[in-house]
C-alpha cells in the first residue's frame, strides 16, 4: 500500500552500504505493516511520520542502527509489535533504541506539566547512556514542529514552548546547529506569527540587495586571498535566521530595521594556522569592532564548537560578522555529537579527520552528560535547573594559575568558588575579576580571570543561596546551613525560619515584647532615658516537638510551586507545612495565628540584609531617628543596641532589611544627614 513512499524513502539512503540500505528498508518495511490502518491528525497515513524521522536521521548520517530505531519508534508504543521482535529482526541495539523512546513516551502522570516535566528527566538519564536516544527524539520533535498547524492551536503553543525551553537548547549543546535553528524558527512562527512573518517579508524584501552586497564581498575576499597565495578557501553568506534577528530585536530594543548585523559571512580552510592567517586578512581589509572579537578554536563552547568570529566594518559601512574555520570544524558545528557516527561510517565522509580526536571530543560530551543525569537526580527542581543551567550557553573563566573553569553563562564569583573546592566556597569573603573587585553575585564574563579572597571565620549566608546559580553550589551552601546554623531549616527548596519551643503563653510574651517596644519608643519621644537595645518581636521564631526531626512539607490542598507567596504552619509530628497564602484550608487550622511561621522560596528574590555601626553623641532620640530614616526608604528596622564608649559617645549596630543595595546606599546617606551621628560604617 505505501510502496511508492518507502521507495522515495529509500532513495534517501544512497550513501550507505548495500547492506545498511537492506537493513534500512526492512524497518521501513516492517513499520508500515504495523502502521497500515493509522492516520495523524491531519488525516495522512502515519507512515509519513516514522519515515521522515528516519530521513532526519540520513540527513544527520547517523549510522545504520539509529535510522533504523527511527523508522520504529513508536511501533511499541502504538502498536503489537513487541521487543523480542524487535530483538529478532533488527538486533538487541536497534531494540534498546526503541525501547528507550519508548519508556519516556509512555510516561503517565496527573498532570501534563508534571508528566512533561518527568518525560524530560527519564530523557536525560536515557540520554546519558546512549546520545543516539535523544538524536531520534530530536528528529521526531522537529517533525512534529513541522506539522504543528494540524494541532489544537492551544496545545500547538504549549509543544511550540517546550520546544524553545527544552529541545532547541539541547540541540544546540549537542552541537547540531541546523536543527537548532530550524526548531527556533518553527516555534517562534507558532508563538508569534505576526513578527516572524514581519521578519521573513522583510528578509525577502531585502533579498536581492543582501544577495548583491554578499557576491560583492565574498569577491573581495577571494581576491585578498589569492594575493596572498591562500586559494584553497570556500567563502559563503547568508542572512541570519528569523529567530536569530528577533533575540536581536528583543535584546536590543529595536525594530527590524534597525539591526545592522544580519548578515554573516562564513570563510572554510583546511588547518587551523590558515584561520588565524585568515583572520588577519579580513581585519586588513575592514576594521574590527571592538569586543566583538572571539576565539572559539583556543577555547572550543561546550559542545565542541570551534570558529573564530569577529565582527568588522565591511563595503558601504556596513556591520558584517565573520566566522574563519576548518572544514573539519565545519562539519562538527554543523552535526555536532551527531558528527561521530559519521565519521565512524564506511561511507567515506570520515576523510581527513583524525579519529583519536574525534574519540576525544566524543567522550567530552558523553562525561557531560552523564554529569548533568547525576545533578538532575540529586535535584528537586530539575526542570528549572534544565532550564536555566544545564542547557544555558557557558563560559570560561581562569584561576590565577591559569587553569581553565567551565561554568554557566550567568554564573557568579560563589559557583566559581565552590566549583574549585567546598571549603574554598564556604569561606569566601570576597571576589576579583582580573584584579578588580566584584560582587559575589554579579554574573562572570567569559575569560575573566578570578581570584577568590578567603577567610578562616567566613562562613554561608541566606543570600548566597540567591547569589549562586548552579545546582551543585547551592547544595553545598543549603548543606552548611543546615548543619551549622540552628536559626534555619531549609528542605524542598524552602527557607523557614527554625521554630523555638511553642507553650500556651507564647501569644503574652510577643504581646509583652510588643508593649515593651511601644514604651520604649514613647519614652525616647518624651525625653526619657535612652533606649539601648529593640528588636521586631515577630521575627522571634518558635519550635513544637523535637526540633531534630523537623521536616517541611508542601501542602496537598493547594499545591504551592516556586514564586507562590507561601506561609508556614506548624503541625505537631509533621513539622512545617507549607501553604499558599491564599490557601482557603489556613482559617479552619488550629491556632493557625500562633502555629505561622516565616517561610520563604530559596530562590526567591530576598529583601537583604544589611548591618551598620554608628557612633553617636550622646542623645536620647537616636532610635527613632535611625528607624525613621530606613522607614522613609521602605528599609525594615530588625534590630540595634547601643553601648556607651569611653569618650561618652553612643556605639552600636543596627540591623536592617531593604528591598536593594541602592536602597541600603539612600538610607545611608540620609543617616549621615543625622546631626547627632558622628560615623556610620557599613558591616559587611
Amino acid at each position: 500500500m505505501y510502496e511508492q513512499l518507502i521507495e522515495r524513502f529509500i532513495l534517501k539512503a544512497y550513501n550507505y552500504s548495500k547492506e545498511d540500505q537492506a537493513k534500512i528498508l526492512r524497518a521501513a518495511i516492517f513499520s508500515s505493516e504495523k502502521h497500515m490502518t493509522q492516520k495523524r491528525a491531519n488525516g495522512e497515513p502515519y507512515l509519513i511520520h516514522p519515515l521522515a524521522v528516519g530521513e532526519i536521521l540520513i540527513q544527520l548520517q547517523m549510522d545504520r542502527d539509529t535510522v533504523c530505531a527511527g523508522l520504529l519508534h513508536d511501533t511499541l508504543e502504538d502498536t503489537d509489535a513487541t521487543y523480542e521482535q524487535l530483538n529478532e529482526l533488527f538486533g538487541k541495539e536497534v531494540a534498546d533504541l526503541v525501547e528507550g523512546e519508548t519508556k519516556f513516551s509512555l510516561l503517565k502522570a496527573k498532570s501534563k506539566s508534571l508528566q512533561e516535566a518527568e518525560t524530560i528527566r527519564k530523557m536525560f538519564f536515557a540520554m546519558s547512556k546512549d546520545v543516539r536516544v535523544i538524536i531520534i527524539k530530536l528528529a521526531d520533535k522537529l517533525h512534529n514542529m513541522r506539522t504543528l498547524q494540524h494541532l489544537q492551536p492551544d496545545r500547538a503553543r504549549e509543544i511550540a514552548d517546550e520546544c524553545l525551553d527544552i529541545y532547541a537548547p539541547l540541540a544546540d549543546r549537542l552541537g547540531i546547529s541546523w536543527l537548532k535553528d530550524e526548531l527556533e524558527d518553527l516555534s517562534l512562527k507558532m508563538l508569534k506569527p505576526d513578527t516572524f512573518q514581519l521578519i521573513q517579508d522583510y528578509l525577502l524584501s531585502k533579498k536581492g540587495e543582501q544577495t548583491a552586497y554578499l557576491n560583492r564581498v565574498e569577491k573581495t575576499i577571494y581576491r585578498a586571498c589569492g594575493e596572498e597565495k591562500m586559494g584553497n578557501i570556500t567563502v559563503t553568506s547568508r542572512a541570519k535566521h528569523a529567530y536569530s534577528v528577533y533575540m536581536k530585536m528583543k535584546k536590543r530594543r529595536k525594530e527590524i530595521d534597525e539591526i545592522y548585523d544580519i548578515l554573516g559571512v562564513r570563510i572554510l580552510c583546511n588547518t587551523v594556522t590558515e584561520c588565524y592567517a585568515l583572520l588577519g586578512i579580513i581585519h586588513r581589509l575592514w576594521p574590527p569592532i571592538e569586543n566583538r572579537f572571539k576565539d572559539y578554536i583556543a577555547m572550543p563552547k561546550a559542545n565542541n564548537y570551534q570558529s573564530l568570529h569577529t565582527t568588522v566594518m565591511a563595503l558601504d559601512g556596513k556591520l558584517l560578522e565573520i566566522q574563519i574555520r576548518t572544514r573539519e570544524m565545519h562539519f562538527t558545528a554543523e552535526y555536532g555529537v551527531a558528527a561521530h557516527w559519521a565519521y565512524k561510517s564506511a561511507t567515506g565522509s570520515e576523510a581527513g579527520k583524525d579519529p583519536d580526536l574525534d574519540n576525544q571530543q566524543f567522550s567530552r560530551i558523553i562525561s557531560k552528560l552523564k554529569s548533568w543525569s547525576n545533578e538532575i537526580e540529586q535535584s528537586e527542581s530539575f526542570m528549572e535547573d534544565i532550564k536555566g543551567e544545564l542547557l544555558k550557553d557557558t563560559i570560561y573563566v581562569f584561576t590565577p594559575q591559569g587553569h581553565i573553569v567551565e561554568l554557566p553563562s550567568n554564573a557568579t564569583a560563589l559557583d566559581f568558588a565552590y566549583q574549585i573546592h567546598t571549603e574554598i566556597g564556604n569561606h569566601t569573603t570576597g571576589a576579583k575579576a582580573d584584579g578588580s573587585i566584584i560582587p559575589l553575585n554579579r554574573p562572570l564574563k567569559n575569560t575573566q580571570v578570578i581570584e577568590i579572597l578567603t577567610s578562616p571565620n567566613a562562613r554561608p549566608r541566606i543570600t548566597w543561596l540567591r547569589y549562586a546559580q548552579t545546582t551543585s553550589a547551592r547544595k553545598k551552601i543549603r548543606t552548611w546551613l543546615n548543619k551549622n546554623d540552628p536559626t534555619l531549616l531549609i528542605d524542598k527548596n524552602i527557607i523557614a525560619k527554625k521554630p523555638v519551643e511553642l507553650t500556651p503563653t507564647h501569644a503574652e510574651i510577643q504581646a509583652a515584647a510588643e508593649e515593651a517596644s511601644k514604651e520604649a519608643q514613647h519614652q525616647a519621644e518624651s525625653g526619657g532615658k535612652i533606649i539601648r537595645h529593640v528588636s521586631d518581636p515577630s521575627r522571634l521564631t518558635f519550635r513544637v516537638g523535637d526540633e531534630k526531626r523537623m521536616m517541611i512539607h508542601l501542602a496537598k490542598c493547594c499545591n504551592p510551586t516556586r514564586g507562590d507567596a507561601i506561609v508556614g504552619y506548624v503541625s505537631r509530628g509533621r513539622g512545617i507545612i507549607v501553604h499558599r497564602r491564599d490557601c482557603k484550608n489556613l482559617k479552619n487550622m488550629a491556632e493557625v495565628e500562633e502555629r505561622q511561621v516565616e517561610v520563604e522560596w530559596e530562590t526567591a528574590s530576598p529583601l537583604l540584609l544589611k548591618r551598620f555601626r554608628v557612633t553617636s553623641k550622646m542623645t536620647t532620640d537616636l532610635f527613632s531617628e535611625i528607624e525613621g530614616a530606613i522607614r522613609k526608604y521602605k528599609g525594615h528596622l530588625i534590630e540595634g543596641r547601643l553601648d556607651d564608649d569611653e569618650e561618652g559617645r553612643l556605639t552600636g549596630t543596627f540591623t536592617m532589611e531593604v528591598s536593594t543595595d541602592d536602597d541600603s546606599k539612600k538610607i545611608l546617606k540620609s543617616l549621615r544627614s543625622i546631626p547627632s551621628i558622628v560615623t556610620i560604617t557599613p558591616i559587611s
